[in-house]
């Protein structure tokens, strides 16, 4: 069970009040705007927790088109376990990047968002977030409409909610978003991610134990890991791991991103209320990001669709690579 997408919602609430006026001024749009796990920490769960969020807060575009559009290619005839595998192949192939406990990882996504998720309209943006490599500091992001070059935000320091005390922040910083020391052999991170589970916020009454002893517990937190920067030889053994998730399926079609580049889109287990897919390169198989959709009263519509743009590693918040 993973409850990843439900912990993001908290961090969109936050960003989409303060946005709220931001918003009005520079688009004319409307929007509507606890994460907590286990132990009281921030489940970092899907790494656009706050690229969504921002984006509903941000202008519509014509990416909306692109992001829910299938294409006229034959469907992949891979499994999902193929896909995974060369896209294990693809990741021993990319360059290395190392990065100091001081350092951060910057990332920039362009997100497409839909709200409400079940029949508002698509909206579009861009951020970029600087998260600490080592865990040693909090997030920093900022963002702007995709129709507006130069209307980025300033940057805001985005810290953990008290999930026993609601809209306090805690002073507690999020893991490292450096995963420099996961084992590159998929059998030992296997084990090393049943030792180090990924946080999730559970319901009420949630029996945690069975929860985090499950089978597929591993699996959930391997995705999670994809959320921070894996170096190539130990992304590829994640991706390796990936291969022998039961449940994960190829979604026909020639699927699009949010960026415009075509994709094969793998559907993998776990959301509550939803579908969570990870999307690859047709032809390189290279990550490019994921997207979510929503069920409500037996019909499911896409809601976000994040399309990662460039990682780096920098030396401070603000910096480009």
């Amino acid at each position: 069970m993973n409850k990843t997408d439900q912990s993001s919602h908290g961090f969109e609430e936050q960003l989409l009040t303060d946005l709220t006026a931001h918003v009005a001024r520079r688009a004319e749009l409307v929007s509507a705007a606890r994460p907590a796990g286990r132990r009281a920490r921030l489940l970092r769960g899907w790494r656009l927790a706050g690229a969504f969020g921002l984006a509903v807060a941000l202008t519509a575009g014509a990416l909306a088109v692109q992001t829910m559009r299938v294409g006229d290619k034959p469907p992949p005839t891979a499994s999902a376990a193929e896909i995974f595998r060369r896209a294990a192949d693809a990741a021993r192939q990319q360059p290395e990047l190392t990065a100091r406990p001081d350092q951060y990882v910057f990332t920039e996504y362009l997100t497409t968002m839909r709200e409400p998720p079940d029949g508002g309209p698509y909206i579009t943006g861009r951020v970029q977030r600087w998260e600490s490599a080592g865990g040693v500091a909090h997030a920093q992001t900022r963002f702007r409409p995709e129709a507006d070059p130069n209307g980025w935000s300033e940057l805001r320091v985005d810290r953990m909610d008290d999930a026993a005390n609601p809209g306090k922040k805690l002073d507690a910083f999020p893991p490292p978003a450096y995963h420099g020391d996961l084992p590159t052999d998929p059998d030992e991170l296997l084990r090393h991610l049943r030792d180090h589970p990924v946080d999730l916020l559970l319901p009420e009454g949630a029996d945690e134990e069975a929860v985090y002893r499950s089978e597929s517990m591993p699996y959930t937190t391997a995705r999670s890991m994809l959320e921070g920067y894996v170096p190539p030889r130990a992304l590829a053994a994640l991706y390796e791991l990936l291969a022998r998730e039961p449940g994960a399926v190829v979604i026909s079609g020639d699927v699009v991103d949010a960026a415009g580049r075509h994709g094969v889109a793998i559907r993998v287990p776990g959301m509550i209320d939803g579908n969570t897919e990870i999307l690859f390169d047709r032809d390189s198989h290279v990550y490019l990001g994921r997207r979510m959709s929503v069920v409500r009263n037996g019909k499911e519509s896409m809601y976000a669709s994040g399309a990662l743009i460039r990682v780096a590693i920098v030396d401070r918040p603000g910096q480009l690579p």
